[in-house]
């Protein structure tokens, strides 16, 4: 099975080795037809410390690392 591969923007890199990347998705709803926004949050691993906040990065899934984190960064977009 594929990984899934989502991008979003960093919220948060004060922890060493994670960041916290926000996912926004977007869709139209199915009685209304008007677009909705739903975002979530994701917890990452970032082995280096090299991404900051306000920086787009794209996070693929993989194995449990800890308790949270189910992610690690590919690249930044």
């Amino acid at each position: 099975m594929p990984k899934r591969i989502l991008q979003g923007v960093v919220t948060s890199d004060k922890n060493e080795q994670t960041i916290t990347v926000l996912v926004e998705r977007r869709f139209k709803h199915p009685l209304l037809q008007k677009t909705v926004r739903k975002s979530k949050k994701y917890r990452a691993h970032d082995e280096h410390n090299t991404f900051k906040v306000g920086q787009t990065v794209r996070i693929e899934e993989c194995a449990p690392i800890s308790k949270t984190k189910r992610w690690t960064v590919v690249v930044g977009a």
